[in-house]
């Protein structure tokens, strides 16, 4: 039986410092993720979604408390191990695309394999299959300026899945788009998760974003609920 990835949380505490004064944005949340399910955290804006997402990425580390990817402590990997866990079972999508304006479509997304040292053309012929799979291919050789806001969103995802991750992590993915286009980034999420057996992590105030979700948990004063 193949072993089910988890990401997992404890006690996990964020304090920032602002003006000589502490700032808890979240306190003592504890917290397991299972690969190939879809969970969405909600809140006000400014309650700490993002923020979470980061720490159970290891983009952010807490003020005391873990996450643990599988049994291993992500803030006590060496480098190397955390670069690889992050290139390869942690995919991210943010609110901006952050594609390379001066490099193609089909360039953006080969970097992940490249950072992997995989083969130029094994990249290329993997990210061709993937533009085609989701409908893109004839954008292959366009510029990010060139495409609309959702079509950078989607090629800013099938960068994220290009190296199969077990868990998509995804801040605020529909903020700055319209409900038509965010409706299609949700189903194209959930395609993507379906088909690689993901697990599928998703930052949404958004209603009609988060309520698409197996699970939903939501912060409000610092703290998870659900």
């Amino acid at each position: 039986m193949a072993t089910v990835n988890t990401i997992t949380a404890k006690k996990i505490h964020k304090t920032f410092i602002q003006a000589d004064k502490q700032l808890k944005v979240l306190q003592n949340i504890s917290v397991s993720f299972e690969q190939e399910k879809t969970y969405a955290i909600t809140g006000a804006s400014g309650s700490g979604k993002s923020t979470l997402l980061h720490i159970l990425g290891g983009l952010d580390a807490p003020t005391s408390g873990s996450v643990l990817f599988n049994k291993d402590d992500i803030a006590k990997m060496r480098s190397y191990t955390k670069e690889r866990l992050l290139n390869l079972s942690i995919g991210f999508v943010f609110q901006f695309h952050y594609l390379i304006n001066e490099l193609t479509v089909l360039e953006n997304i080969i970097l992940m394999g490249m950072i992997s040292k995989k083969s130029t053309k094994e990249c290329e012929s993997h990210a061709k299959k993937l533009l085609r799979y989701f409908g893109l291919a004839r954008k292959a050789n366009s510029y990010p300026y060139q495409l609309s806001g959702g079509e950078q969103q989607r090629i800013s995802i099938i960068r994220a899945i290009f190296n199969k991750p077990a868990f998509l992590l995804a801040d605020e993915p529909t903020g700055n788009l319209d409900a038509n286009n965010a409706k299609k980034i949700v189903d194209f999420f959930l395609q993507c998760q379906k088909e690689w057996k993901m697990g599928l992590i998703l930052c949404s105030h958004d209603k009609s974003v988060y309520e698409r979700m197996e699970h939903v948990f939501e912060i409000k004063n610092g703290r998870l609920r659900g």
